[in-house]
């Protein structure tokens, strides 16, 4: 059994892992924002060298891995501090009565069930369905982003969890500070500042997306 400080260290390092990984997928996908003719061919492109980069799939490894052990250890911190009679990693701190400081449980359990159909959509059909392939011959997975953000109950469901998502990060990457032994005042803050931005930017730029593709792809 692990001890509360070794759940906290393990929430803290694969939630970091996450927030980087989510990084490179927001720089990855920022391909999306080009005119549709030329994000369809480079975006393809782009996923074909993920999809054979041995490097590529050992980290994919690691990020199914770290998404499992988040998502179970947040489930246990919360059991646990239900149970008794507490919050989710509740401190005696301002941002303890924060409503999102009181309900990562629950942005938590919105963000796992949209990676779900995230997932579903996307990974699943271009690993082992029959996506269709494009002119260079890659799997046109570009088609298959087309088509999902062309649904106008999808834009609004992934709008809503990149919402989520952002107070989900703020909080956590403030919390893995202090799970760090970053407790001096200018370490801390400028840890939550940076925190904050981040969240804001990758949120925003992620609920975009669906939204341009909605608009502007044929």
């Amino acid at each position: 059994m692990l001890s509360t400080l070794s759940r906290k260290m393990l929430m803290c390092l694969t939630g970091l892992f996450l927030s980087f990984f989510l990084l490179i997928h927001f720089l990855g996908n920022l391909q999306l924002f080009l005119p549709p003719e030329q994000a369809h061919l480079q975006f393809n492109a782009y996923s074909h060298f993920l999809s054979g980069n041995i490097a590529i799939k050992m980290v994919s490894y690691v990020l199914y891995a770290s998404i499992i052990l988040h998502a179970l250890d947040g489930l246990v911190i919360t059991l646990k501090n239900k149970k008794s009679g507490g919050n989710y990693q509740s401190e005696k701190r301002d941002r303890a009565s924060r409503w999102y400081s009181r309900n990562m449980g629950i942005l938590g359990t919105l963000i796992l069930i949209f990676l779900v159909i995230h997932f579903q959509n996307f990974w699943y059909v271009y690993k082992f369905g029959n996506p269709p392939l494009d002119e260079n011959g890659n799997k046109d997975l570009y088609i298959l982003v087309v088509t999902v953000f062309k649904e106008w109950w999808y834009v609004i469901i992934y709008i809503l969890s990149m919402g989520a998502l952002c107070y989900h990060l703020i909080h956590g990457i403030h919390s893995a500070a202090r799970t760090l032994g970053l407790f001096h005042p200018k370490f801390v803050k400028w840890f939550k500042t940076a925190g904050i931005v981040y969240s804001v930017i990758i949120s925003i730029g992620f609920a975009l997306m669906p939204v341009y593709v909605f608009f502007t792809a044929h």
